[in-house]
């Protein structure tokens, strides 16, 4: 039974009311809003769903939730911003987001201190109505406190925590779990493949007008770019769109677009459809060529070569965010358990600035098209099939689509990944081609902090910094044997023991970054695991170790 109550101020359009404490108190089916006259608030209430309209403009509404319910919900919009507190509240909503925020101002939620909190989302579906995330935020939203917030997505296609605008964590202990599958695969943007009748496919398989036009090319363009069929990998040379027919030219423009939507949406992988595409530290494809063009069918179908990233539909992400993602303090645990669900991504860029952070992901485990800074956090990012700590800062069609094979695709002197101190540990389970630190052609800068990375990239070479960016001395450990919790020790050159650690994991041949604040050039250090023992000196600012 819906139950309206409403008593708004008159000159509510016109000028800030004065702000009051709301209590809402789930009781199974029911909800109970209290006090029962407001001055410029709306409130519907139908069962445990309450839904909220405030007219407030300036000072901040106080709500405060409390009790139990597993069908029950809180939509609220204001113009103000609001403080909601969370007091030992266990929320389920059977389908939409228990907690749906539709202000544009921030939203602050509070767990109150000594308490435990929990919000669930069963259910999700692609309506309006039905925001799919367990608190979904038009705004930006902060979380804080001195208490626990368990958020769940249990439903298929469901998130953890989404918001349009910035999220901020600090103090409080949250555990983000998403156990939902994705609601299906999306179509390949590139249809099966690269379209090669333009550029890459046999003369003989051209219309005679493009042959013609073709033949009238550059004779050492079309020997070494785009004649006999191949795709010549062994360093692409620089190609003239001028030459490209504007038929040729709207099919490259496609192909970059979806090639771009596909960077969107967690990268660039290849191999085995759920493999990644380092770009990391090399120039060009060191491959010699594929005889017969860029066979692509997807999973070696037809003779194809599986390259292209899955797309999944409604991913259960942990925290996704279209702006930033800020940690400055608390404990945070984000798990993931379908294909294409990502830890933490922030579109805009990631900062851990402190606290304890704990991300186990099937898809990347901390994710953004923008630069990833760690600066005093303690970090353990995990992946089981894609990169641990992945940012995309680069265009890679910087230059056209010829610059990304050979032209524009090149080394970006900003560094994408920061780390200046606190420990990240980046590992990703599934080795080459994916990499524990991914930031594609743009180096990662390190000036403090305990690092060790797993995983790997094209032909050994993962991500790494300069010598320019690497202010702490940084090594790379090519072909370390990891092998499942058992102890990786780091020694001075006195065989102190400066640093263990064990790895939930196995990977025969990992590409591992390691530096430690006592790392100091010319000193000698051994990297020492079960069936793996190395010394090395650090006679520059980043050495690599074979």
């Amino acid at each position: 039974m819906k139950k309206n109550i409403s008593i708004a101020c008159a000159f509510a359009f016109c000028c800030a009311c004065h702000a009051q404490d709301i209590t809402i108190r789930y009781n199974n089916s029911e909800a109970t809003v209290t006090p029962q006259h407001l001055d410029s608030i709306s409130v519907v209430t139908d069962g445990a769903h309450v839904n909220m309209l405030s007219l407030y403009k300036e000072k901040t509404l106080h709500l405060h939730l409390s009790g139990t319910s597993k069908d029950g919900q809180l939509i609220l919009k204001s113009n103000a911003p609001v403080k909601i507190t969370l007091d030992r509240l266990d929320l389920t909503s059977q389908e939409g987001a228990p907690l749906w925020l539709r202000n544009k101002n921030e939203v602050e939620i509070v767990a109150a201190e000594g308490t435990e909190n929990t919000l669930t989302i069963a259910a999700c579906n692609d309506t309006a109505n039905h925001k799919s995330a367990v608190i979904w935020a038009k705004g930006d939203v902060k979380f804080s406190g001195k208490g626990t917030l368990n958020v769940l997505a249990t439903g298929d296609g469901c998130k953890g925590i989404r918001s349009k605008e910035n999220i901020t964590i600090e103090d409080l202990t949250m555990n983000v779990t998403t156990t939902g599958n994705n609601l299906g695969e999306k179509e390949n943007p590139f249809g099966g493949g690269f379209p090669m009748g333009g550029f890459g496919s046999p003369d003989e398989d051209r219309p005679h007008e493009n042959r013609e036009r073709h033949a009238e090319r550059n004779d050492s363009t079309r020997r070494r770019g785009f004649g006999g069929g191949g795709f010549p990998m062994g360093g692409m040379p620089q190609f003239n769109p001028d030459n490209m027919s504007e038929e040729e030219k709207a099919r490259m423009e496609k192909m970059r677009q979806n090639f771009e939507e596909m960077m969107q949406n967690g990268g660039f992988p290849m191999g085995g459809g759920e493999g990644g595409f380092p770009m990391g530290g090399f120039g060009g494809f060191p491959m010699g060529g594929f005889g017969g063009g860029f066979p692509m069918g997807g999973e070696g179908e037809g003779g194809g070569m599986a390259f292209m990233k899955r797309k999944y539909k409604g991913t259960t992400k942990g925290i996704k965010s279209d702006k930033k993602i800020i940690v400055n303090s608390g404990t945070l645990t984000v798990s993931t358990s379908s294909p294409g669900a990502e830890g933490i991504e922030g579109k805009e860029g990631v900062i851990l600035n402190a606290g304890n952070i704990t991300v186990t992901a099937v898809d990347d485990a901390i994710n953004a098209n923008a630069r990833i800074e760690l600066n005093g956090a303690n970090v353990i990012a995990r992946s089981t099939t894609n990169d641990a700590i992945d940012a995309n800062l680069v265009d890679l069609f910087s230059g056209g689509f010829g610059g990304f094979f050979g032209g524009g695709g090149q080394q970006n002197n900003d560094p994408a990944i920061i780390i200046t101190g606190g420990t990240v540990y980046a590992w990703s389970q599934r080795g080459m081609p994916e990499e524990g630190l991914d930031c594609d052609f743009s180096p990662i800068e390190i000036s403090g902090g305990k690092i060790f990375s797993v995983g790997a990239g094209m032909g050994d070479m993962p991500s790494v910094p300069t010598q320019q960016t690497a202010a702490q001395p940084t090594a790379l450990l090519i072909g370390i044997d990891i092998t499942e919790n058992q102890p990786i020790q780091l020694y001075d050159k006195q065989g102190k023991l400066i640093h263990s650690i064990t790895v939930p994991f196995s990977l025969r041949r990992s590409s591992s970054i390691i530096t430690h604040p006592q790392f100091k050039l010319g000193e000698t250090y051994t990297a020492k695991t079960t069936n793996y023992t190395k010394t090395f000196t650090l006679n520059e600012n980043f050495i690599i170790v074979r």
